[in-house]
């Protein structure tokens, strides 16, 4: 919570007009507002102003969990940079990611200025423009969205961004935040709850928050104001709570909360929505399979020339359009179970750039340093594969190649009449899938697996969500995960034909294609 400062003339002002608007929702619709003193001091943070009585802030990062009446605020905001901040000429722009979120602060302003005549008789409400003009200073608010048409052209004195963590990509950030040179003291408020995606700007934003935290004069023009639990706090524990939603059992539900809290308890891939958008902790997926830091905790120093002539069972994730192709190697190291895994991942060369922007992945840097194959074309180049494969077979007694059957035919086909290889084609059903996913979550957990920390599989393992059936079978799903996981399904495929060699001589899979024996 920020500490109290003494309050400038522009904060006074701001904090007057907001308890004189009225709610527009809830049971507090058309009562006034009354500023709780922890809304007070974010105000009087946000308004500090220097000696020429100018904002000191140019840029604030506002992070509440969910029901903490963030939407209220930025539109009475809104309202105030519009109507009352000696602007002649000024662009207020409220963004966000879709049009129907960009709506809603535009909706909660434009009724509170229908809620008070004399505020009324100033402006012309547009709403079909998502549009308020304020006509004595030439001044307009306008709510926009990430979507459609180019946003270049604007001259912004003041943005509020909405729930930032929605933003497929920083260019409409990017495009309002350098449009406000011209101003004299232009701010840029960005309001939020927590992410997941550590490739986001909000993700970048908020590194920086927290840097500025620590140490102020990193950015004096920056304003951190961070309600979020610690990555070590119990997410269970009410005090918590309270610490992190400052209008718990005020005007935000505490029961609501304790019913949220024990359904995340009984369901896991709950936990992670319960985390992020209650206490404002940043998480790996969206739905809970492994923690990346468990994944980070079986990373070693490998040397895979020493263990080179031993048996390897390998995974073959083809892609689509979207995908990216993956190899993924398991060796056994010992009769206890351990193994190494030793990915490798393919993409067509013409669309990496794209593919980048994206994904907001770095592929070129990955590319470069070896960890990824950038195939010459539009789309993968199957016998880059195959050649990766054969030169694998020169290190390695491969015994087994999983693969998804979808799309793979021509390939396996080579593969196997052509190069000897023994392919196990490998439905991706729950049926299929369940064993082996849990056997690899088991071995995560259990550090029998080892990694060298390779950075493309790494960022598929955080993207995992996993779906269950009322059985207990899960599986991962690429439509539920929050991005690619190719490498994390051809490891599963591989540790089950690894897994199923070592429970029997003669394997119980069915073998689709064999060749070369």
């Amino acid at each position: 919570m920020p500490p109290p400062v003494r309050p400038s003339a522009a904060a006074t002002r701001a904090i007057s007009l907001i308890n004189n608007l009225t709610h527009t929702k809830g049971p507090f619709a058309g009562q006034s507002f009354d500023l709780r003193p922890w809304q007070v001091r974010i105000l009087q943070q946000l308004f500090r102003t220097d000696k020429r009585a100018r904002r000191i802030y140019r840029q604030c990062l506002l992070m509440l969990p969910r029901k903490n009446g963030k939407t209220e605020l930025a539109a009475a905001l809104a309202i105030y940079f519009l109507l009352f901040d000696n602007e002649i000429g000024g662009e207020v722009y409220s963004a966000a990611a879709d049009k129907d979120q960009a709506g809603l602060v535009f909706n909660v302003a434009a009724q509170m200025i229908r809620n008070d005549p004399d505020l009324l008789a100033q402006c012309e409400i547009i709403d079909s423009q998502k549009r308020i003009v304020h006509r004595k200073s030439g001044s307009f608010y306008r709510a926009i969205s990430a979507e459609a048409y180019s946003k270049h052209g604007f001259n912004a004195s003041a943005v509020i961004y909405d729930e930032l963590h929605a933003a497929q990509s920083r260019e409409l950030w990017d495009v309002l935040t350098t449009s406000q040179g011209a101003r004299l003291q232009p701010l840029t408020l960005a309001i939020s709850t927590a992410g997941y995606d550590r490739h986001s700007i909000l993700w970048e934003l908020y590194q920086h928050a927290r840097k500025v935290q620590d140490d102020p004069t990193l950015d004096p023009s920056f304003l951190p104001l961070l309600f979020e639990a610690a990555a070590d706090d119990d997410w269970t524990d009410e005090r918590v709570w309270r610490r992190v939603n400052p209008a718990l059992d005020d005007f935000r539900s505490l029961d609501e909360m304790r019913i949220a809290c024990a359904r995340a308890k009984e369901i896991p891939a709950q936990e992670n929505t319960f985390r992020r958008l209650y206490l404002n902790q940043w998480t790996e997926q969206a739905a809970r399979w492994i923690p990346l830091a468990a994944w980070d905790s079986c990373q070693r120093a490998l040397d895979f020339r020493s263990l080179e002539r031993r048996r390897c069972f390998v995974g073959l994730d083809l892609s689509s359009t979207r995908d990216l192709t993956a190899v993924v190697a398991v060796i056994p190291l010992d009769e206890g179970g351990a193994f190494a895994v030793l990915p490798h991942f393919f993409v067509p060369r013409d669309t990496l750039a794209q593919r980048a922007q994206r994904d907001r992945v770095p592929y070129p840097d990955w590319a470069r340093d070896g960890f990824l194959t950038a195939t010459p074309g539009p789309v993968v180049d199957y016998e880059a594969v195959r050649r990766y494969l054969q030169q694998l077979a020169t290190r390695f007694e491969v015994r087994d190649i999983a693969f998804d059957p979808w799309n793979a035919t021509d390939l396996v086909t080579r593969l196997t009449d052509q190069d000897g290889f023994t392919c196990v084609a490998m439905r991706q059903g729950m049926a299929s899938l369940s064993a082996p996913t849990k056997a690899v979550e088991a071995a995560i957990l259990s550090q029998t697996l080892q990694q060298d920390g390779h950075p493309v599989m790494r960022w598929n393992v955080g993207n995992v969500a996993v779906v269950g059936d009322d059985a207990g079978n899960l599986k991962p799903s690429k439509a539920a995960s929050s991005d690619r996981i190719d490498g994390v399904v051809a490891l599963i495929m591989a540790v089950d034909v690894m897994d199923r060699q070592r429970a029997s001589a003669e394997p119980s899979y069915q073998i689709l294609f064999a060749g070369g024996r």
